[in-house]
């Protein structure tokens, strides 16, 4: 597969700068020199708890926001740029889906009508073959398409987010971002959702990037997994190397707080401390504090992300496999 969007230390502060009478205003790095290539056709899972950066991630990967630092490139192009002169254009090769599908469409607009503006202002199709399309979109998120007459309030969660899907797909992208696309839909809706998402991929060769909180989500649809921690990817690999051989304590501990049924719980250690203060960052490992691995050597530079294989994690301390249980 051929690299599609890469990442090179990549980073977004939000705040800083200065008052009026010259004092410091504080800054937040919400995401921290993020290097990583994202290949055509695959599925990047992208995991974390909250705050550790995954949805601003998400939105400059998507051209809603832009790097303070580092680049983005897709298919060669300055990404943040392409936003500035062609956001039509970058919108018509990227999409997004939001959350919280309820709150993400028009409740003013009937299901037509939302999903006729990309056709009209990103593809300028005609009424004839604008027709042709919707029934198209609705078939392939398996809605009838006399659902196109209907407000999004009649819809349960599970249906309106299979309509946020279609929007997304209506312009034709390469590339969809899905933010938390399930995490508000019960267990077994979640589960129609994915399976429509699997098929779409195959069909129309997609590009995901699939972000989450949610592990057993990830590790159902995803090929790579990067697990990120306080703006930083801590961990990234296939996603077997990541579920069944982690090296990250951090990706441990995880594993630990969401157990699944036929796969041994993972240790996490027992330290337990809040997460590092986002005004004040640690000088080295932001996990040091809840580490059972961490030694002096943690406190003093930040770990970079080395291993072989693909397989890499962010530690100065890795799990071995023999030492993972």
């Amino acid at each position: 597969m051929s690299e599609l969007i890469e990442i090179k230390s990549a980073e977004r502060i939000f705040g800083g700068g200065k008052t009026l009478f010259g004092k410091a205003l504080p800054a937040v790095h919400a995401v921290q020199d993020v290097t990583i290539n994202v290949k055509k056709g695959e599925t990047l899972g992208i995991v974390g708890e909250s705050g550790c950066g995954k949805s601003t991630l998400a939105r400059l990967l998507s051209g809603l926001d832009r790097p303070t630092g580092g680049s983005i490139t897709f298919e060669g192009r300055d990404l943040a740029e392409e936003a500035r002169k062609n956001p039509r254009e970058l919108a018509r090769q990227v999409q997004y889906v939001f959350q919280d599908p309820v709150s993400s469409l028009n409740p003013r607009k009937k299901i037509r009508t939302i999903l006729e503006a990309p056709l009209i202002h990103l593809l300028g199709m005609k009424k004839a073959e604008r027709e042709k399309r919707l029934e198209e979109l609705m078939h392939a998120v398996h809605l009838a398409p006399e659902f196109l007459e209907r407000y999004p309030h009649e819809f349960s969660g599970g249906q309106a987010q299979r309509i946020g899907i279609a929007r997304a797909l209506a312009a034709n992208p390469e590339v969809i971002v899905l933010d938390e696309p399930v995490s508000a839909l019960d267990v077994s809706v979640q589960a129609q959702v994915l399976n429509i998402l699997d098929d779409l991929k195959s069909r129309f060769g997609l590009t995901y990037l699939f972000i989450s909180h949610d592990l057993s989500v990830v590790e159902t649809i995803s090929d790579r997994v990067a697990v990120m921690y306080f703006g930083r990817i801590v961990e990234l690999g296939s996603r077997d190397a990541v579920f069944t051989a982690a090296r990250h304590p951090y990706t441990h501990l995880l594993l630990k707080s969401a157990p699944a049924p036929g796969r041994k719980a993972v240790s996490g250690g027992d330290r337990e401390a809040e997460l590092p203060d986002p005004y004040n960052p640690p000088k080295g490992c932001a996990f040091f504090a809840r580490c059972p691995r961490g030694t002096d050597v943690c406190q003093s530079a930040v770990p970079p992300l080395d291993g072989d294989g693909g397989h890499r994690a962010a530690c100065y301390h890795p799990v071995e496999p023999d030492t993972a249980s």
